[in-house]
């Protein structure tokens, strides 16, 4: 009895290892697929950029770009999205009802986010056109987190990439008792950039590295396998429903950010939204000419106002970098000084408007922030030091139901 018993072990081992093999070969094959586009070279140039954590070199990144331009075949039939027609008679067919749904639902806060977000996509940009990579991936922030650095969610995952502990590490962000590069927007964007190379390495397709970066690229890899597909319209519903969603809701977002406000309107028959669309083209209208700094008026309390400090600034300042050197919020910072990012673009001097003690911190590093402005504006700078601002508890943004994989 227990002789046949042990062969029937033996032979339950055998299969199930026979079975592993099959499956390792399969996902060998599927990986190998799927990077079938990049040579050995071009693959480890990638590996050698995230395993170093180096930004890659001037003449590669040209490389890149062409690389990762035919991304969004799947989404566009010419790759990218053309300003000069309308939104609706380029995108993916299949995009359209989901777009108009969530451009019900939330279009509105979307729009409103049109008016301030100016300076971090500016950042975003700046450092995703280092990689080589596509300026339309700013807008993965933008569902993860509504690009705020205190975006925590359930599981853990914190940021405006929403970066998991183990995945931040793997990718060079410090975390410890008194720091989170997580919420550091240089350092995590410059995470972010070298994940998505890598994503991209793996799936050649945009969509699909958004999915990817929602629930895995395991999880992507068995969607390709089951549907034998490498379409994200064609394996959608082999993928976790939050995660075809999150593709889903990035389309919607680019919809939103890159479509004219006109073109929204007349998508729209709510009065209210269109109320907020004509905002958007204002404030599109502004920031493109020239704009007086004093007619730039700050949304603060009267204490506030006498307890501050004002100082005619010029130059190439941006309001990201000034904040982080002054251990100041971001938003506190623009509440101080509006506007402060597109007049200074548009007229080389701003009046600065700070708290007494945050004047005086910029006073003493002034030059030192206008020369790392200059590095940030010319893509030049390696990833700089930072100084980390934790939001109250209260002020903690909190995702639901939210399941991460990256």
């Amino acid at each position: 009895m227990i002789k046949k018993f042990a062969i029937f072990i033996l032979i339950q081992s055998t299969l199930c290892l026979h079975i592993n093999v099959l499956y390792a070969q399969d996902t060998t094959k599927i990986m190998l697929d799927t990077t079938a586009d990049f040579t050995k070279e071009e693959q480890q140039l990638i590996d050698d950029i995230v395993e170093n954590r180096t930004i890659p070199q001037k003449d590669k990144v040209q490389y890149f770009s062409q690389l990762t331009r035919y991304g969004f075949k799947n989404l566009f039939p010419s790759y990218t999205y053309n300003t000069s027609q309308s939104y609706s008679s380029q995108v993916n067919p299949h995009a359209e009802s989901y777009m108009q749904e969530y451009l019900r639902k939330y279009g509105r806060g979307l729009v409103n986010m049109k008016t301030w977000c100016m300076p971090y996509f500016n950042l975003i940009d700046n450092i995703l056109t280092q990689y080589g990579l596509p300026k339309e991936l700013k807008y993965l922030a933008v569902i993860e987190s509504s690009l705020k650095p205190s975006c925590t969610s359930w599981v853990g995952a914190a940021g405006p990439w929403q970066f998991m502990p183990y995945t931040a590490k793997d990718y060079g962000l410090v975390m410890n008792g008194t720091i989170d590069e997580r919420r550091d927007y240089f350092k995590s964007t410059h995470a972010a950039a070298r994940y998505l190379l890598q994503l991209y390495k793996q799936t050649k397709d945009w969509l699909l590295v958004i999915a990817a970066y929602n629930c895995g690229p395991g999880r992507v890899f068995s969607a390709i396998k089951k549907s034998g597909s490498r379409n994200f319209w064609d394996l959608q519903y082999f993928l976790p429903e939050e995660s075809r969603n999150h593709v889903k809701k990035y389309i919607a977002t680019h919809y939103i950010m890159e479509a004219g406000a006109g073109e929204m309107e007349n998508n729209n028959n709510n009065a209210s939204y269109a109320s907020n669309s004509r905002v958007a083209t204002a404030t599109k209208k502004n920031s493109s000419s020239a704009i007086n700094p004093y007619n730039s008026k700050p949304t603060i309390s009267i204490e506030e106002m006498q307890l501050a400090e004002t100082q005619t600034v010029t130059g190439k300042f941006n309001s990201i970098v000034i904040a982080k050197n002054i251990s100041m919020e971001v938003l506190s910072f623009n509440r101080y000084n509006p506007l402060f990012d597109n007049s200074i673009a548009a007229n080389g001097r701003y009046e600065l408007i700070l708290p007494e003690d945050k004047m005086q911190l910029f006073l003493s590093k002034k030059y030192q922030i206008l020369n790392e402005c200059v590095q940030v504006m010319l893509g030049d700078a390696e990833v700089p030091g930072n100084v980390i601002v934790y939001p109250n508890k209260k002020n903690t943004f909190t995702q639901q139901g939210r399941t991460k994989k990256h």
